[in-house]
C-alpha cells in the first residue's frame, strides 16, 4: 500500500504539463479508435470491396494490425530523442506526424477509383501513423508524471486516459452522427471528415505544446550525468542494463493493449459481420464509453495513489477477464441498450482501471535517464503485440468457430493471466517524498574488474 505524503495544489506548470500531455494522448487514441471504427465498418466496402465479406473484414484488420508494427520503432528512436534532447522536442514532432498520417487516410480515394493503390496508400498511412505514435505515450505520461505531486501520480497520470476518453467521445460521436446518414453518401464522403478533423486536432496540440518545460528530474540527471561521465547515457542500453523491468512492462501491458480492441473495435466488427446490425449502434456505444471514461479514470488514479498502482491494475485484469463474457452475451441480442450495456460492462469498469495505472506504473519503473525510451518499449510493443493483433485474432478466432464468440473469452483470460503474473514480479519505486532511484546513475559507478 502507498504512503500518502502531504499534498500540494497543482502550479501553473503542472497544469501546463497535463494539457499538454493528454491533448497528444486525446490525438493517439482518436486517430487509433477512428481507425479501428473504420477498419471494423467502413474500410471492408470501401478500400476491399472485391473480397467476400469475411476475407474484406480480416484484410482490413490486417491493415489495423500493420500500423502497430511500427510503434515499437518510433517508440525506441523518439524514446531515445526524449532521453536525450528532451521530452518536449519529441512531443511537438510526434504530434504534427499523427496529424498528417491520420489526415492523409481520409483523402485516399477508393479502390473503385484508383484500384490496388488505394489500400496500399492505406496502409502506407497506416504504417507512418503507427511510426509517429510510438513516441506519444512515454513522451506523454513522463513529462506529466515527472511534474506531478508527490503522492499523485496516478491522479494526474490518468488524467492522459481521460483524454482517451475526450478521444472516444469525438470519433465515436462523429462516426454515429455521419452513420446516420445515407449509406452510400457515408461510405464515400461522411467517414472521411472526422479523419481530416485530425489535422484540427494537430494545430491544437502544438499550440498548447509550445508552453511544455521539462521536469527538474530530467534536467538533473542530464546535468549529472555531463557533470560526472561528460556524456549523456544511451537510452535504450540504460533500459536494458537491468532487464527485468524492460521485460515485465510489455508482458504488464499486454491486458490493457487488448482490452479496448476486443470490446469495442472487434466488438463492433461482430455485430456488424456476424450479427448483422447497424454500425451506429456500436459507433455510439464507443461515444458513451467515452464519456464515462472521462471520469472512471481519474478516479482508478486517485484509488491507485491509496492503494497501490499494482493493486489497481491486477483488480483490472481479472475483472477484464470476467466481463469479456457478458459483453458479448449482451452484443448477440442486438438490443441497442444491452449492446450499450455489455460496452460499459466488457470496457468501462476494468479496461479503464488497467488504462488508467498501466502509463504511471511504467514511469515508476525506470529512472530519468532511460525512462521516455523504457515506458515507450513497454507500452508500444506490448500494444503491437496485443492490441494490433487483437481483432484480427479475434475475427479469426470467431470464424474458426463457426461464429460462436467462446475462443474470444479464453484468449481475453490467458493474456490476462500473463499480465496479473508480469504486474506482480516487477520493481517499482513508491510515489512517496524521498523515493530512490531504482538502480545507480551508470554515469556513477565505479567500474570494478571481474575477479
Amino acid at each position: 500500500m502507498s504512503t500518502l505524503t502531504p499534498r500540494r495544489g497543482l502550479s501553473a506548470k503542472q497544469r501546463k504539463m497535463v494539457a499538454g500531455g493528454a491533448i497528444g494522448t486525446l490525438m493517439e487514441y482518436y486517430d487509433y479508435y477512428l481507425y479501428g471504427l473504420a477498419s471494423a465498418a467502413v474500410f471492408p466496402v470501401v478500400f476491399f470491396s472485391s473480397d467476400d465479406p469475411i476475407v474484406a473484414q480480416l484484410s482490413s484488420f490486417a491493415t489495423f494490425a500493420v500500423g502497430f508494427f511500427l510503434r515499437p520503432v518510433g517508440g525506441i528512436i523518439w524514446g531515445i530523442v526524449g532521453d536525450r534532447a528532451g521530452r518536449k522536442t519529441v512531443l511537438m514532432i510526434t504530434v504534427v506526424g499523427m496529424g498528417l498520417a491520420t489526415t492523409g487516410i481520409g483523402l485516399i480515394p477508393s479502390d473503385k477509383t484508383i484500384g490496388l493503390a488505394a489500400p496500399l496508400l492505406l496502409l502506407f498511412c497506416r504504417m507512418l501513423q503507427g511510426f509517429f505514435v510510438g513516441g506519444e505515450m512515454g513522451g506523454a505520461a513522463t513529462m506529466v508524471i515527472e511534474n506531478a505531486p508527490t503522492g499523485r501520480h496516478g491522479l494526474y497520470g490518468a488524467f492522459l486516459i481521460s483524454g482517451a476518453g475526450i478521444a472516444n467521445v469525438v470519433s465515436g460521436g462523429l462516426m454515429a452522427a455521419l452513420g446516420l446518414t445515407a449509406s452510400s453518401w457515408f461510405l464515400q464522403w461522411g467517414w472521411r471528415i472526422p479523419f481530416v478533423f485530425s489535422i484540427v486536432l494537430a494545430v491544437v496540440a502544438v499550440i498548447l505544446r509550445r508552453q511544455l518545460e521539462e521536469s527538474d528530474e530530467f534536467i538533473e540527471t542530464q546535468t549529472l550525468q555531463l557533470a560526472v561521465a561528460g556524456k549523456k547515457a544511451n537510452p535504450l542500453v540504460e533500459a536494458f542494463r537491468h532487464p527485468k523491468n524492460a521485460i515485465m512492462g510489455i508482458l504488464i501491458g499486454l491486458p490493457q493493449s487488448i482490452a479496448g480492441y476486443v470490446v469495442l473495435t472487434y466488438g463492433l466488427g461482430f455485430m456488424v459481420t456476424n450479427k448483422h446490425l447497424p454500425a451506429w449502434m456500436g459507433f455510439a456505444g464507443t461515444m458513451i464509453v467515452g464519456l464515462l471514461q472521462i471520469v472512471v479514470a481519474p478516479a482508478w488514479g486517485a484509488i491507485s495513489d491509496r492503494i497501490g498502482r499494482r493493486t489497481v491494475y491486477i483488480i483490472g485484469c481479472i475483472g477484464f477477464a470476467i466481463m469479456v463474457y457478458p459483453a458479448f452475451m449482451l452484443f448477440s441480442t442486438g438490443n441497442l441498450w444491452l449492446i450499450w450495456l455489455g460496452q460499459i460492462l466488457g470496457f468501462v469498469l476494468f479496461g479503464v482501471a488497467m488504462q488508467a495505472t498501466l502509463s504511471t506504473m511504467l514511469v515508476e519503473m525506470f529512472d530519468p535517464e532511460a525512462r521516455t525510451t523504457g515506458v515507450n518499449i513497454g507500452y508500444q510493443v506490448s500494444n503491437t503485440l496485443g492490441g494490433g493483433l487483437a481483432p484480427l485474432i479475434c475475427a479469426a478466432l470467431v470464424a474458426g468457430a463457426g461464429g460462436a464468440f467462446w475462443p474470444v473469452v479464453i484468449y481475453a483470460a490467458v493474456i490476462a493471466i500473463v499480465g496479473v503474473i508480469a504486474t506482480l514480479v516487477a520493481s517499482i519505486r513508491p510515489d512517496v517524498e524521498g523515493s530512490e532511484r531504482l538502480h545507480e546513475l551508470a554515469a556513477t559507478t565505479t567500474v570494478k574488474t571481474p575477479v
